[in-house]
């Protein structure tokens, strides 16, 4: 299901990928990026930001909404707050405007209900990697109230897992592939922890 396209929407190809609910921060030096960026915020309006992987644009991209300006240079260079808001898919680039443009179609969410023994399964291995990174229990309500998309954003995924999340259609789907990526961090963090110890101990195994 996809809403009417949208044109002249303005588009930030970058090696980057945002998720909805995320927050990125931005320096923003090329002067039709800062053109860009200034019509958004006089405007009010929303812009794109799209991953260029070796020298593909992605088609699936997120929109984001400028939350504040972090700091403006006196030679017109600026750093900006954005949040992820939505999924689009580029349908056709535009090269009419002075910064990158596209005409996208915004991407709605299947009909298919929550599934809760894959939502418990996600919610109880991202409740186990936040405690082990940052020895922080989180609060039932609080992981209970969390989104694919909200826990996943602060999670430090590689690029390609990130765009696998936006461009899955389903609550559920995203769910599945987090219990993935989140039982492989867990894992992971288990084997440095390991490699920590026994650098300490100089290769030997203490007890006691």
């Amino acid at each position: 299901m996809t809403d009417v396209p949208v044109q002249d929407f303005p588009l930030f190809p970058l090696g980057i990928v945002a998720l909805p609910t995320e927050s990125v921060p931005l320096h923003v030096f090329e002067e039709r990026y800062r053109t860009m960026i200034q019509q958004c915020l006089d405007d009010s309006r929303e812009f794109g930001i799209v991953w260029l992987a070796e020298d593909e644009l992605k088609p699936i991209g997120c929109a984001c909404e400028i939350e504040r300006v972090l700091e403006r240079m006196d030679d017109g260079r600026l750093t900006i707050l954005v949040r992820g808001t939505r999924v689009f898919r580029l349908l056709q680039r535009q090269d009419d405007l002075p910064y990158p443009a596209g005409v996208v179609e915004f991407l709605s969410e299947g009909d298919e209900p929550l599934d809760g023994e894959v939502a418990h399964d996600a919610h109880e291995l991202y409740s186990e990697l936040v405690e082990q990174a940052t020895d922080r229990t989180l609060p039932e309500d609080e992981l209970a109230a969390m989104s694919a998309y909200s826990m996943a954003a602060t999670v430090d995924f590689g690029t390609d897992a990130k765009q696998e999340l936006l461009e899955l259609r389903s609550e559920n789907a995203r769910l599945r592939l987090l219990t993935l990526l989140f039982r492989a961090a867990i894992k992971q963090m288990e084997l440095v922890e390991r490699a920590q110890v026994r650098a300490h101990s100089n290769g030997k195994v203490h007890f006691g």
